[in-house]
């Protein structure tokens, strides 16, 4: 910890211009899947079969699809607040600000894929395939994306400093 703290000597400019960089390059992975996932449900109710879809598939549909708006939503929102702060002076709020984003729509993310996930397994299968299926999916997503990370993060945090950088 001691020579990565040595070994990067920047400025609070500096650190806070990488962070926003490593945010995006980030959210340009998740956002793509998010856009694909997006633009398959818009397509779903044109479809032939949509009309034979029950009030509880309807629901799930309508879940997967505003989850996925939400996620898009939270994934371009640090690239568009950042052309309107441009030269302001507030990358740190940004970057601050961008985090706050990427979580919301990681959670908007798990919501999305587990719901279209449920919704298509049900359309073939039954219900009790499908529930289990979206369960298992989406437990696997909150513990990856942030049960791991939050572990790691108290692991650190009695013996970090106040210089951490991400």
């Amino acid at each position: 910890m001691k020579q990565q703290e040595e070994a990067r000597r920047e400025s609070q400019e500096q650190r806070a211009d990488r962070n926003f960089v490593e945010l995006l390059q980030g959210a340009r992975v998740a956002v793509t899947g998010v856009q694909v996932l997006f633009a398959f449900l818009l397509t779903v109710p044109f479809s032939s079969g949509f009309a034979r879809l029950d009030q509880a598939d309807r629901w799930l549909y309508y879940a997967a699809l505003c989850s996925a708006a939400f996620a898009s939503i939270c994934y371009i929102a640090p690239t568009a607040q950042h052309r309107v702060l441009f030269r302001q002076g507030l990358k740190e709020t940004l970057v601050r600000r961008s985090n706050f984003y990427g979580i919301l729509g990681a959670l908007a993310l798990t919501v999305s894929m587990t719901t279209s996930t449920m919704f298509v397994i049900d359309y073939l299968f039954d219900v009790a395939v499908a529930t289990i299926t979206a369960g298992t999916l989406a437990l696997l997503a909150l513990w990856t994306w942030f049960g791991q990370p939050a572990l790691d993060r108290s692991d650190q945090s009695a013996g970090a400093s106040s210089s951490r950088d991400d």
